[in-house]
Order: structure tokens, then C-alpha cells, then sequence
């Protein structure tokens, strides 16, 4: 007896995506299944990154529609399309930017910039446009963090700035236009000012995400940005420490605030485990970041360990997603990045592009 469409079907929908917990046919990712004398084909399109994961969905789909009784070959097709989603009201997406990661923190210290960075490099490595803004003007890390200090912009008009390239990132921050000895003796409009013109004024070039490495703290800065950059959602980094879950419940009513959504928290820092000996020590406490996305019914995107080689790598210029792209932590940081991308994927897609201007004059 030959395979009917209702059967497949059904086998499809008992199969649960990995990294959304949802089935593919309720969640509409099923296209053009077909069914003709025993032979099956379809496929399933994801709306997150996941590029190292292709193979293994498509695996563990064509192994699953086998067992269907009746059923002869398959012929499955697993891909991902990343579309631009909702931005706060009044606001529309960046040109050449489909979506906007804030990465926030609302203390310096909590290893935000590295979180940042790692994030920015795990989406890349998912087979995704990636961009990252460094958006701390006092204290602009990226360069170093990304092996370009010393690299300057060019810029062929003297307006649009071509940004610079690094790990298949595309990076942008005012580190790479000062010199690095020199303070940023800025007032808050100033620093305002020259943040816009780094975001609009630089050609970002067909990103499916802009990670927006925020300045820490929950100033006049933060929430002009907050209010005047079509953020798509934001990822608050912490610690477990009591003392940095108050200033990240801050960083969380700001962006609340300003209609930003907020996809999750980072917990940095969560345990140090012993290189020599394997002794897990909770050195700045423990279960702060499970408290505070329980309190605010968020997710918590994952805890990262404190770890020596994690400064080390950041330090050299090789962050641990491309510098110890095996190791446990770079593993952490990937699953963190799908997360993001899955929660981006269930918010609404914006639709301010498939409209025309309409304008009403008097005849």
C-alpha cells in the first residue's frame, strides 16, 4: 500500500524542531510536500540561523518520513531565509540591515563587549550576514577584540564610511578613527551624535542581523539610542552577582520602556570551574540571572563560565568562537546565538516594505 499525504503529514508533525520545540507543519516551515507512488519530497525553510545544522534536520526528517509505511524514497530540502521583524513604533529597519541586536548591560564589567562579539561571531558562523557596531564611545573595545587596532575606514564620497572586515564580520566603531591613547572628552549630545552617523553613515551590506555593542549603563545615551535606533530586540547581559542583577533589572525597564522587546539575558560568569582539578566554584553566587528572567518571564539565553581563555583569546584578538571554535564555552556561545535567532524569528515580520507610499493631493 502506497504512502498517502496524510500520513507523511502526520510524521511530519510529530517531528519536533530542535531548536524552536515546535513541529514544522503547525509552525508553516512545510513546503511543497509531495507524495506520488511511494516518493516523497519537501521542504522545510527555518527563520533562524542555522547553517551548522542543516545536514542533521534533514538527516533526522528523511529518517523520520522513512518509517511512514509505504513510503520509497525521499527527497527532503532544509533551508533558512532571515526576513527583517517588527521594530519599535515610528521606527523603520536600517537600510541593508534586516534586523538589530542591542546587547546590553546596566553595568561595565559583566564581559558585555566579549558577549557581544562571540554572539556576533556565532550568527556568522550559522551562514548568516552579520554586522557589529561598537557603540561605546568612552571605552570602544571591538578593535582589539577583533585583531583590527590600528585599521582605519575608508570612505570614497567623505560621507558613507566602508566598514572594516574581520572574521567574516562586517565592524564599525569609533576605535577605529581616534587613537587609541586618546579620551573620549565627549558631553551626551556629542556622543549621540557621532553614534547615529556610525550607524547610518556606515555601508552596511545585506546583514541579516547588526549587533549594537551598547555602552553600559542606563543614561541619556543608552535611552536616546534605545528610542532612536529600530532595534529588533535586545539581550541583556549580567552576572550572577546581586549587584549586577539591580543595574540589569534597570538596563531591562529601559528598553521596556521604549517598546524594546527584550529576547533574553546572558549570564556571564556563572562558575568558575578549576583547570587542574575540576572544582566548580560559584564565585559571584548563583541562580541570580534564573531569578530575574523567572521574575520577568524571559528567557535565560544560557550561562557562560568564567574562564580564563576567554580573556585570553579576546585579548589576542581571537574570540573563542573562532579562536576555540571546539572548545565548551565557543558551543555555549553558538547555542546562545540560535536562541537569539529563533526568538527574532517568532516576532512579527515587519511589512513596511511591501506597501507604497500613498499620497493624497487635491485634484
Amino acid at each position: 500500500m502506497a504512502a498517502t499525504h496524510e500520513a507523511v503529514q502526520a510524521a511530519l508533525s510529530n517531528f519536533i524542531d530542535p531548536n524552536t520545540q515546535k513541529d514544522y507543519v503547525s509552525t508553516r516551515a512545510l513546503r511543497n510536500l509531495k507524495v506520488e507512488d511511494g516518493q516523497v519530497s519537501f521542504d522545510v525553510e527555518l527563520g533562524y540561523p542555522a547553517q551548522t545544522q542543516l545536514e542533521t534536520i534533514r538527516t533526522a526528517l528523511t529518517s523520520a518520513v522513512s518509517a511512514v509505511p509505504g513510503v520509497t524514497g525521499v527527497t527532503a530540502n532544509v533551508t533558512m531565509k532571515i526576513v527583517a521583524h517588527t521594530v519599535q513604533r515610528s521606527l523603520k529597519p536600517l537600510p541593508g540591515v534586516k534586523n538589530i541586536i542591542a546587547v546590553a548591560s546596566g553595568k561595565g564589567g559583566v564581559g558585555k563587549s566579549t558577549t557581544a562579539v562571540n554572539l556576533a561571531l556565532a550568527l556568522a558562523a550559522e551562514g548568516v550576514g552579520v554586522g557589529l557596531l561598537d557603540a561605546d564611545i568612552y571605552g570602544p573595545s571591538v578593535p582589539q577584540m577583533l585583531g583590527l587596532t590600528g585599521q582605519h575606514p575608508e570612505s570614497e564620497d567623505g560621507k558613507i564610511i566602508e566598514p572594516l572586515r574581520a572574521f567574516g564580520l562586517q565592524a564599525m566603531s569609533i576605535g577605529f578613527m581616534v587613537d587609541i591613547d586618546s579620551p573620549m572628552i565627549w558631553r551626551g549630545p556629542m556622543v549621540t551624535r557621532t553614534l547615529e552617523q556610525l550607524l547610518v553613515q556606515t555601508r552596511w551590506q545585506d546583514l541579516d542581523y547588526l549587533i549594537v555593542d551598547m555602552p553600559p549603563g542606563t543614561g541619556d545615551t543608552q535611552l536616546t539610542l534605545a528610542q532612536k535606533v529600530p532595534v529588533t530586540g535586545a539581550v541583556i547581559v549580567t552576572t550572577p552577582q546581586d549587584i549586577a542583577l539591580i543595574d540589569a533589572r534597570k538596563g531591562f525597564k529601559m528598553f521596556e520602556k521604549v517598546g524594546v522587546p527584550i529576547l533574553g539575558l546572558v549570564e556571564n560568569m556563572s562558575l568558575h570551574i578549576c583547570p587542574k582539578c575540576g572544582h566548580e566554584e560559584h564565585i559571584f553566587g548563583t541562580g541570580g540571572a534564573q531569578r530575574m528572567a523567572r521574575d520577568y518571564d524571559v528567557e535565560l539565553l544560557g550561562a557562560l563560565p568564567l574562564e580564563l581563555e576567554i580573556r585570553e583569546l579576546t585579548d589576542a584578538g581571537k574570540p573563542t568562537v573562532v579562536g576555540a571554535p571546539f572548545s565548551r564555552a565557543a558551543d555555549l556561545y553558538r547555542s546562545i546565538a540560535r536562541r537569539v535567532g529563533v526568538k527574532i524569528a517568532e516576532r512579527a515580520k515587519d511589512m513596511s516594505g511591501k506597501f507604497p507610499n500613498i499620497v493624497v493631493q487635491n485634484a
